[in-house]
């Protein structure tokens, strides 16, 4: 994902350089050697030796007349160090021109025939080609290099962690725990495996409330159909007692069925949640003393309005079911989030007990008292739906003497 970007862009300079600044600045040199070359070919011809040898000193050119050389069959006039000097060459000189590198000592011969003798212009191979070619590879080699040796330990780091949730997934996908694994790694990389931890953990909660569920089904209807068996043998049966045991467990399977279907897919609306409150509210609290604390304005958010509806409904009834006097509702919201307090003045629940009380099926007569009924399921479906908003739902003490329930949503 780095080094193949990081070649790439490499390639394309290279491409970028040796296609225009390599070729014009190459091209430029051998133009301005030619028409040196061409000059003193000029001179020659007319006989200013003189002339010929003072340009040759100025330019750094050195002028031999030969008649016979011995020079490799072929030349390099087709090299691609001087192949544009020889074509400018070829076009200003009407005699043969013939051109040998000695790459040894980086020398330039060029053999211009004239009559019965060949001029020979020697010079230095940097007139004509720039080294700065080569420099200019070996830096972009040797870049991908340093990257790729620094790079490497991380790469090697990230690719570690990204094996680890692999295999953890592996793993929590059969049903095994990875006692061992933590998130590790960069910052996305983090955010993953919380993310497959917290996925874990709402598995087994899934499986260990439908586990529940049957076990409650089977506890909770098990005894008033045992009784209405019995009046039924025994035709001792009582008409008020048994359409009040169906009555009982009509509630508890239109709870369990609503804890199966879990929460009905909805689109998110922006809302504002003190009008859903108060109207949840002034409906559940009936006699008992409601007050409410939001901000004005109250901050506006993206959500399912009836799963947090439903979510509310179940606190803030359980909150009216148990008060003695009072229900307080408070609002606080800042950049990031908005915080919903619920507070009564009932009993409470032990702080030993309050993990057990957001557990589906778990009625907790000992602290909320033995009479008020339900299933218990409210606090554990209004749990799941602020969940799936990304929220929390934590259970505390309240200022009243009873409890607090305090939700958290992201906006």
């Amino acid at each position: 994902m780095i080094l193949v970007p990081l070649i790439v862009a490499q390639i394309i300079m290279a491409n970028v350089f040796f296609g225009n600044h390599w070729q014009r600045v190459h091209a430029s040199m051998a133009r301005s050697l030619s028409g040196e070359i061409t000059t003193m070919l000029n001179l020659w011809d007319s006989e200013n030796i003189k002339a010929v040898s003072t340009m040759a000193h100025d330019t750094g050119i050195n002028v031999s007349v030969n008649e016979h050389l011995n020079r490799p069959r072929e030349n390099d006039n087709k090299s691609r160090e001087v192949g544009q000097l020889a074509q400018d060459l070829k076009a200003k000189v009407k005699t043969p021109v013939n051109i040998y590198i000695d790459r040894g000592n980086r020398l330039l011969y060029i053999d211009v025939s004239r009559d019965d003798e060949i001029l020979t212009f020697a010079t230095s191979l940097r007139r004509v080609y720039s080294t700065s070619t080569e420099v200019f590879i070996i830096w972009l080699i040797g870049s991908v290099l340093i990257v790729g040796i620094l790079i490497t330990p991380f790469i090697i780091m990230h690719t570690r962690s990204i094996h680890k949730i692999a295999r953890a997934a592996n793993k929590f996908g059969r049903g095994l725990d990875e006692p061992d694994f933590k998130p590790m790694g960069s910052r996305e990389i983090r955010e993953a495996s919380r993310a497959l931890i917290l996925m874990k953990e709402r598995l087994n909660r899934y499986n260990r409330t439908r586990t529940d569920m049957l076990n409650a089904v089977s506890h909770d209807l098990k005894a008033p159909l045992s009784r209405m068996r019995l009046a039924v043998e025994t035709e001792s049966s009582d008409k008020d007692v048994l359409l009040r045991d169906i009555d009982r467990m009509a509630e508890m399977v239109n709870g369990y069925l609503t804890f199966a279907r879990g929460e009905i897919p909805e689109i998110e609306q922006e809302i504002s949640l003190p009008p859903m409150l108060t109207r949840i509210a002034r409906d559940a609290v009936g006699k008992k003393k409601l007050e409410t604390d939001f901000p004005s304005p109250a901050a506006n958010f993206y959500a399912r309005p009836t799963a947090l509806a439903s979510a509310f409904q179940n606190i803030i009834e359980n909150a009216a079911r148990h008060a003695k006097k009072k229900v307080l509702i408070t609002e606080h919201d800042d950049i990031e989030s908005v915080e919903i307090t619920i507070d009564d003045d009932g009993h409470g629940i032990p702080k030993d007990l309050r993990a057990d009380a957001l557990r589906p099926f778990i009625r907790l007569d000992a602290a909320r008292g033995k009479d008020t009924g339900g299933t218990g399921l409210g606090l554990s479906i209004a749990q799941t739906a602020i969940e799936n908003h990304g929220g929390q739902l934590l259970l505390e003490d309240s200022p009243l003497g009873g409890l607090r329930v305090r939700v958290i949503l992201p906006i």
